[in-house]
Order: C-alpha cells, then sequence, then structure tokens
C-alpha cells in the first residue's frame, strides 16, 4: 500500500447507542452496549493508535445504565459529542435463531441535531464522517449540513438504519416503501464523490428495487452520478465492492476458529475499511487490500460474544497472510 498518507487518521461515528437485549436459541442475556457507533469505535481503537477517534450521539437517560459506556471511556474515544437528555433510549431485543434473527424496537433516543454537534469537532474537522444510523434518527437536512460543514471529509453510509421500517409495535423490517428509499437516493446524490457506502445484501438488493443477483446489484449502484465506493457484505459470502469504471472486486470471508455472535461484524469490516481505506493512495488496488483486512478483522469479532472479539493490527494481518477463507 502506497504511503502518501498522513500518518494519523481523524474519524467521526454519527448514531445511536442501543441497549441490546440478545435471546439466543430462547436464552435471555443480560442487557449490553450495543450500536455501530459501539462496535465500530472499539474495534478501530483497539486496531490502530493512528486514529484520532469521535462519537455523536444522543443518549437517554431514562432506562440507559452510564456502566455501559465504561468500555468506550476507558478507550483513547472523544466522547464530547453524546448529548444526554431525560428521554428514554434506543433500545433493542435481538432474537437470534439458526443465523437469523428478528429485531425489535422497544424504545429510541431523540433524533441527532447538527447544532448539538461540539465546536471541537469544527475546529478540528475529520477525514471521514461517517453516518451509522440505527432507526432512522439522522436526517437529509443533518447530511446535508455536514456536507457543507466538513466538504473535505469523504462520508460514510451504513445503510441498515436508514432504510428500516418500524410498525407500531417496534418490529423492524426490510420492505420496500417508496418515502424511505428515495430518501437514501437523496442522500447519496447529495453526497457525491465522497461516498463510501456500505449495506448487507438484503439491504443492498432493497435500494437496488428488482435486482436479485449480486452483480445486478452492484451493476445498479454504478448508476447513481458519482465515483463512491459501495460494499456489500454477504456474511459467509465475503464482501463485494464496486466502483464506477472499476472492476467489481470480490472478497472472500475468512474462517473463523467458531461462531458465537456474529452481532457487528459488517460495524468491524466498514470501521477498518475507512481507515485502512483513508491511509491509502485511494486506488483501487489499495481499496482491495482495505477490503482483505476488514473482513479478517469481521472473522475474528463472531468468534466472541458482543464486544470481546476485536483484534490488534498485527494479528488481522496475519490472518491476512495465512489466507484461510470460507469456501
Amino acid at each position: 500500500m502506497n504511503n502518501q498518507t498522513k500518518k494519523h487518521s481523524s474519524i467521526i461515528f454519527a448514531g445511536h447507542f442501543a441497549v441490546d437485549h440478545i435471546v439466543r436459541f430462547k436464552r435471555i442475556n443480560k442487557p449490553s452496549l450495543g450500536g455501530s457507533v459501539s462496535f465500530c469505535s472499539l474495534a478501530l481503537s483497539k486496531y490502530t493508535r493512528n486514529a484520532m477517534i469521535g462519537i455523536i450521539s444522543h443518549v437517554g437517560r431514562l432506562n440507559f445504565n452510564d456502566s455501559l459506556l465504561n468500555k468506550i471511556k476507558n478507550k483513547n474515544i472523544d466522547l464530547r459529542g453524546i448529548k444526554y437528555s431525560q428521554a428514554r433510549n434506543t433500545n433493542f431485543v435481538l432474537d437470534y435463531f439458526n443465523h437469523a434473527r428478528t429485531l425489535t424496537l422497544k424504545s429510541r433516543s431523540p433524533n441527532l441535531d447538527f447544532n448539538d454537534i461540539p465546536s471541537e469537532f469544527f475546529n478540528n474537522p475529520p477525514d471521514i464522517f461517517v453516518l451509522v444510523p440505527l432507526c432512522n434518527e439522522i436526517s437529509h437536512e443533518y447530511v446535508t449540513h455536514i456536507l457543507k460543514q466538513f466538504p473535505n471529509a469523504y462520508i460514510g453510509i451504513d445503510l441498515q438504519g436508514f432504510i428500516r421500517k418500524i410498525d407500531e409495535v417496534g418490529k423492524v423490517t426490510y420492505v420496500y416503501d417508496t418515502e424511505i428509499i428515495d430518501n437514501i437516493k437523496k442522500i447519496i446524490d447529495i453526497i457525491g464523490d465522497r461516498l463510501i457506502l456500505k449495506g448487507s445484501e438484503e439491504e443492498m438488493k432493497l435500494v437496488a428495487g428488482e435486482c436479485e443477483d449480486f452483480e445486478s446489484v452492484m451493476a445498479h449502484c454504478n448508476e447513481y452520478d458519482n465515483n463512491g465506493i459501495y460494499i456489500m457484505t454477504l456474511g459467509e459470502k465475503g464482501s463485494m465492492l464496486t466502483k464506477k469504471g472499476e472492476k467489481i472486486l470480490k472478497i472472500p470471508a475468512f474462517k473463523a476458529k467458531r461462531v458465537i455472535d456474529e452481532t457487528g461484524a459488517g460495524d468491524v469490516y466498514f470501521s477498518i475499511f475507512l481507515h485502512e481505506f483513508i491511509h491509502s493512495d485511494k486506488t483501487w488496488g489499495s481499496a482491495k487490500e482495505a477490503a482483505y483486512r476488514a473482513s479478517a478483522a469481521a472473522s475474528f469479532l463472531v468468534e466472541k460474544k458482543g464486544t470481546s472479539g476485536f483484534k490488534t493490527k498485527k494479528k488481522i494481518l496475519n490472518r491476512v497472510k495465512k489466507a484461510s477463507y470460507i469456501t
């Protein structure tokens, strides 16, 4: 990888923290800290010391135990972007069975407000501003303000929290909703060439509409009027990346020693990819190398419960070198 990069990168993750109540094979586990801002920031802080990491979020104190944040408070992560209010926090029930899950939203923190971002974040603008909502807490207007305030930053988008449909009892589904899909497409359009978007197979297919096979989904991404990078994670089938004018990259999944908990694997992949890409020469070859490292990092996470599966860059590079893939 080319070394024409700064030694330290700055990255901000914006979205809700969640309290996850995980049910696995009808066995209820004690509440744990969830949300992409948690998994992304913790994974990156373990992976490297060459990243300045910040979080922007809104925590509802009414049903949030502050001790859940101890793991993050003990890391070199800037938490000045967290706003607290006397509201209920975002809480999910995740019911797993045979590698599938149902997701139910029990309560929800208030939307993120651009005016709540502390001035320190404006004085030291990030290289990457990553939007990782859980339940539509980031609006089109919020994204517009981010683009104006940070004109030189790459913008990461995790599809999940932009396109989830939540019914009156909190059940979370992925169904085609014209208003929701139109909104994310407008966000993609206004971000333009600075976009790095990640979604699961289900999420990417939903946005692509009628597309069923992977190649068609990737082709749909290239129909947008930008030169952004689009990533589709496929679990044990690996991942795929596309960019207009470049050959589709097919990245294998690495073998894990065991699979205990898949929660947050996509978040780990995304955070490691973004860090590696921003430290590269931004060529498509560098994107491929970053994706292999991201895939290896995700394979470690699933080996342990919750936020215990993060590894150092050295260990991840060793797994990349061994090239033991799921076939």
